[in-house]
C-alpha cells in the first residue's frame, strides 16, 4: 500500500515550487538547483528527494501554465469560426508569456532540461499553422503568415519581462492587438520582407 504523504512533505514540495516560479522569473533557467533549494528553505537532499532532475522540477513549476497552454490550443482548433480562434490563441498565448516569464522562458528555449516544453511548443506551433491555415482560406487572416511570424512576435514580447506585472499584463494585451491587427488581411496587400526561419532551430516542426 502507498504511504500517505506527510504534512511537512507537501509543504516542502510547496516551498519548493514557489521558489522555484520566482528564481527562473527572475534568474532564467540557468539558475542553479541549490538556489531554489536557499529560497525554499530546505536542504539540497530535500529538493532532490522531490525533483531528482531539473527537468522534473521545471515541468511541476510550470504545470498550470502548460495545461492552460495545450487548452488553449484545443480551443483554438474547434473553433468554428478559424480568424477567431487565431485572435483568441495569439491573445491567451501573449497572456500566458506575460504572467509567467519563466514559462515564457522554458517555452521558447531549445535547453535540454526543457523537453516536456519542446512538446509543447510543437503542439502549439502545429495548432497555430493549422488554424492559420483555415483563417487563410476564410479570408481573416493575411495570406503571406507563416508559423515563424508568431515566433517572432514571442521574441519581441519577451521585452516585456523586466516590466511591473500589472504593467506587463496591460502592455500584453495591447501588444497582442496590435499583432493581430497586422496579421488581419489587407483590403490592399502589402508584400513583407522575406520570413525569417526562427521555428526550425527550437522545434523540428515547420509549417509545411
Amino acid at each position: 500500500m502507498p504511504h500517505p504523504v506527510r504534512s511537512d512533505a507537501r509543504d516542502n514540495r510547496a516551498r519548493i515550487l514557489e521558489a522555484a516560479r520566482t528564481v527562473f522569473g527572475e534568474e532564467c533557467l540557468g539558475a542553479p538547483m541549490r538556489e531554489v533549494a536557499r529560497r525554499a528553505g530546505v536542504g539540497p537532499a530535500t529538493l532532490y528527494r522531490h525533483f531528482p532532475a531539473k527537468r522534473d522540477l521545471l515541468a511541476e513549476t510550470f504545470a498550470e501554465q502548460r495545461r492552460a497552454c495545450r487548452t488553449a490550443v484545443r480551443d483554438a482548433l474547434s473553433d468554428p469560426d478559424p480568424w477567431h480562434g487565431f485572435r483568441t490563441l495569439i491573445e491567451r498565448i501573449c497572456e500566458l508569456h506575460a504572467r509567467s516569464s519563466g514559462f515564457a522562458d522554458a517555452f521558447m528555449t531549445a535547453f535540454p532540461e526543457t523537453t516536456d516544453f519542446t512538446a509543447d511548443r510543437e503542439l502549439t506551433l502545429r495548432a497555430v499553422a493549422e488554424v492559420a491555415r483555415r483563417a487563410r482560406q476564410t479570408g481573416g487572416l493575411r495570406q503571406d503568415f507563416v508559423v515563424d511570424d508568431l515566433v517572432l512576435i514571442l521574441l519581441a514580447h519577451r521585452g516585456l519581462q523586466d516590466t511591473p506585472h500589472q504593467a506587463r499584463i496591460a502592455a500584453s494585451r495591447r501588444y497582442a492587438a496590435y499583432v493581430i491587427e497586422a496579421f488581419r488581411a489587407p483590403e490592399v496587400p502589402t508584400p513583407l520582407p522575406p520570413a525569417a526561419r526562427l521555428a526550425d532551430p527550437l522545434t523540428r516542426t515547420t509549417e509545411r
